[in-house]
């Protein structure tokens, strides 16, 4: 039976690896629709490949020139397209699109009462709450792609939530882990993108260097899991090999491990509940010498600590938290600040941003406009 799926974010890494999958098993996938910001000469070709019906481009002089080229394809234009690609009726709608910018189409996923495969943390991290009401109000399925929450779900699967005593997040602690804090002020964008282990866009790649990530995967696991923070732990694990741990009230922990490539946790979202034989890599143990853990140092990593503070504040801190971040990540890759002011201009709107605790859709994005509005602030009193 062939599963009919929708791509947020073919463009990007994650969607990128998805088709990659999908080419993989040839007449199980039909990708009905596409959607990216502006990448149309990538988008071209994955047309040419994969000819949905429908592609989205948010960027509308972008969907403009996709329109010209001529290729037998639907071109949805504007922002506004990305919701429309996300509401038609297909199987799974993967969810990989960046940033806040994702959230709207996430929502419109699920009202059309779509199973949705979520790639992107943000979305959860900003609205977990009003997402998992929304799912389940509609009997829509919420499947996690990112590895870590995706070993999670398969460690879970068979086992009652109410038996766990903990779960263990394992982060590889980004390039810099062990770098003395005072001598990364200066480091480029270049250096921090290079991630010891994992192959990723360069936001997510920051994020993983500051270990902010980690702390919305907190966040994202308090929400597919119904957990309470109390529950959830961090772990550095520099080889990257186990992905994610389960710990039950008798002792026992369940580990998931595999190789470093995003395309084993996204073929098992698509193809859920089956287990289809991997057309890719395998782990080979043999090979594996060590596999240590260790404890985050928090002066290491404050962008951690923020990011716990907020889960611990609830409301609308996670959405002020990040969208503090983001506008701090791309000034970072921009050369505007350096490495170690991005956990400064978090910290200056988390603190100084009101978390409502009132939470709808409409609080949520004027409070990610607000926490923006006070990065922006902060950065120009850094002199920048």
């Amino acid at each position: 039976m062939t599963t009919r799926i929708t791509i947020l974010g073919s463009t990007g890494s994650i969607g990128r690896s998805t088709l990659d999958v999908v080419q993989h098993y040839p007449g199980r996938f039909d990708v009905v629709a596409l959607a990216a910001h502006s990448n149309v000469d990538l988008l071209a070709q994955q047309i040419r490949a994969f000819h949905p019906a429908y592609v989205a481009v948010a960027d509308e002089q972008a969907a403009a020139r996709l329109k010209a080229m001529k290729l037998g394809v639907e071109v949805l234009a504007g922002i506004e397209s990305l919701n429309e690609a996300a509401a038609i009726p297909v199987d799974i709608t993967l969810c990989a699109i960046v940033g806040a910018a994702g959230l709207r189409p996430v929502v419109s996923a699920i009202d059309a009462g779509n199973r949705i495969a979520v790639a992107n943390k943000e979305p959860l991290v900003m609205a977990g709450r009003l997402i998992m009401e929304r799912a389940r109000r509609r009997g829509v399925e919420v499947l996690p792609v990112d590895s870590e929450h995706n070993a999670i779900f398969q460690c879970l699967h068979g086992h009652n939530v109410s038996d766990v005593f903990r779960v263990h997040l394992t982060a590889s602690g980004g390039p810099f882990y062990g770098t003395p804090r005072e001598s990364l002020r200066d480091v480029p964008p270049e250096q921090a993108v290079k991630h010891p282990t994992w192959n990723m866009g360069a936001k997510i790649s920051v994020d993983s260097a500051t270990l902010m990530n980690k702390g919305l995967e907190v966040l994202e696991a308090m929400w597919l899991f119904d957990l309470p923070l109390e529950k959830i732990d961090v772990v550095i694990h520099p080889q990257s090999i186990v992905h994610s741990l389960v710990e039950f009230m008798d002792g026992s922990i369940l580990a998931h491990l595999g190789v470093t490539d995003m395309k084993f946790p996204i073929l098992f979202a698509l193809t859920w509940p089956e287990r289809v034989e991997s057309a890719m890599g395998r782990l080979d143990l043999t090979r594996m010498r060590e596999l240590t853990f260790a404890a985050p140092d928090f002066s290491e990593f404050p962008c951690l600590a923020l990011a716990l503070h907020a889960a611990r504040l609830g409301g609308t801190a996670p959405a002020i938290l990040n969208a503090a971040n983001e506008t701090a990540v791309a000034a970072f890759c921009a050369k505007r600040i350096g490495f170690l002011q991005i956990s400064e201009v978090v910290e200056e709107a988390l603190m100084n941003c009101d978390a409502g605790q009132d939470v709808d859709l409409d609080t949520v994005f004027a409070a990610d406009a607000h926490a923006r509005r006070k990065a922006s602030e902060t950065m120009i009193a850094l002199g920048v």
